[in-house]
């Protein structure tokens, strides 16, 4: 017979205004104990990637950009500051689309997004105007998942995952939603393929986007505005936790139908 199940997913209050050169394991751990929240085996802190490129020094000024020829060309198409679109083209791969507004390319991770995942909101900088100030996202979001958890692991005694999360629009559907961008132990997929459902069929095409899903939830939990919540520890994940990587959620353009 079935069995009830939870996943308890708690914001970690207490956090400061993270800026460059922090030690951000540090600082998450210490607000853990200042909240009086306890951390166990299997649990996972579910992180925004902003405050990790906080941390990482990822901050650039548009005044300090030197636009391309290319960049002022895209940039009079869909009005937005040359600068910005010099640093868009810089963080990906590929131009995908182009339209007002919005450039939709592969980000140098492999992961399509709009503008490389450059952001404006709730970023600002040492000096000049709070809106020529931008982040861009971790150089390596796995590797960075993973020093967190190597740190996070230590102080708390632990064994645990770390997830990297990011919104993102999706190509058919309105809106955003937290996904996973970088992770350390923990799986990004999990392939049920070949397993029974209820009566007896075996699976055939089913992997789970089991990172995704928690990072849809932890999200809705942080919150896109002025919460001020970045971390979310999350208890009950339902897979065991291994060794993995964002990377693999990326499907191989091979495969890809839609490009």
């Amino acid at each position: 017979m079935p069995v009830s199940r939870s996943l308890l997913l708690s914001t970690v209050p207490n956090l400061p205004e993270i800026v460059p050169g922090d030690d951000l394991s540090g600082l998450i751990f210490k607000a853990v104990l200042e909240s009086n929240m306890t951390i166990k085996d299997g649990d996972i802190f579910v992180i925004a990637q902003k405050i990790v490129s906080k941390s990482e020094g990822r901050l650039v000024n548009l005044k300090t950009v030197i636009p391309s020829q290319r960049a002022q060309e895209i940039a009079a198409q869909i009005d937005k500051r040359p600068e910005l679109v010099e640093l868009i083209l810089s963080e990906s791969s590929e131009v995908l689309r182009i339209r007002p507004g919005t450039i939709i390319v592969e980000h140098r991770s492999g992961f399509v997004c709009a503008n490389a995942g450059i952001d404006h909101s709730n970023v600002t900088g040492p000096w000049g105007q709070p809106e020529d100030w931008v982040l861009l996202l971790p150089e390596n979001a796995d590797r960075s998942a993973q020093n967190l958890r190597e740190s996070l692991q230590r102080l708390s005694g632990k064994k645990i995952g770390v997830l990297i999360i990011d919104s993102h629009g999706r190509a058919w559907r309105n809106g955003i939603v937290g996904v996973s961008i970088g992770l350390a132990g923990m799986p990004a997929l999990v392939d049920m393929r070949g397993k029974p459902d209820r009566f007896k069929y075996a699976l055939r095409v089913t992997v789970i986007a089991a990172a995704d899903e928690l990072a849809a939830g932890a999200s809705l939990m942080m919150g896109q505005a002025a919460e001020g919540t970045p971390v979310v520890l999350a208890r009950g994940f339902p897979y065991e936790l291994t060794e993995d990587c964002a990377a693999r959620l990326v499907r191989d353009k091979k495969y890809d139908l839609f490009r």
